[in-house]
């Protein structure tokens, strides 16, 4: 009930879309089994989509999770690890809905401790058009894919704000 009047809340202020996620990718947070992982999110994902007509992202790293999300009624799914995960790219290329794939560099649990970088734009960039590039071969289409620079996720405030600077270098990807 509490998510339930978040989202009320959120869509009333203008959201388009719903993230929901079951697992923190904060720096330090536990790692969630995909049995609690699936228990905090489809049951919201199946009351979520029969009180509102607004799409659902579900945010997860776990294609066993991504197909039941789906099948519950999300209409995306968000990685964090840019379906990394085996098994993920051939769930995506199976479901047939857009994904967000985002840079991270590390794990959530360590990924602020100490990130460097070459030169951050190019690096973020060469990675998401390598997994770009993973996810076409591996049969998702490229207007299923979105792309996310990963602001926060293993790096400084230095790294954010030259990405910010240059976001426009990402629209090169075509996405």
């Amino acid at each position: 009930d509490t998510a339930l009047r978040q989202a009320e809340r959120m869509l009333a202020e203008g959201a388009d879309i719903l993230d929901i996620g079951g697992e923190s990718t904060r720096p330090g947070a536990a790692a969630v089994s995909l049995d609690e992982e699936m228990a905090r999110v489809l049951p919201l994902v199946e009351r979520l989509s029969a009180e509102f007509e607004v799409p659902l992202s579900v945010d997860t790293s776990k294609p066993e999770l991504m197909r039941a999300a789906v099948a519950a009624g999300a209409a995306m799914i968000n990685d964090v690890t840019a379906l990394a995960a085996p098994g993920a790219v051939a769930m995506l290329a199976d479901l047939e809905v857009p994904v967000c794939l985002m840079h991270m560099q590390g794990k959530p649990r360590t990924m602020q401790q100490d990130p460097h970088y070459d030169d951050v734009v190019t690096d973020v960039y060469q990675y998401l058009a390598q997994r770009v590039d993973n996810c076409v071969r591996g049969g998702i289409s490229r207007q299923q894919i979105l792309i996310d620079p990963g602001f926060g996720f293993g790096k400084t405030l230095g790294h954010n704000l030259s990405l910010l600077k240059h976001l426009s270098r990402f629209s090169d990807l075509g996405l």
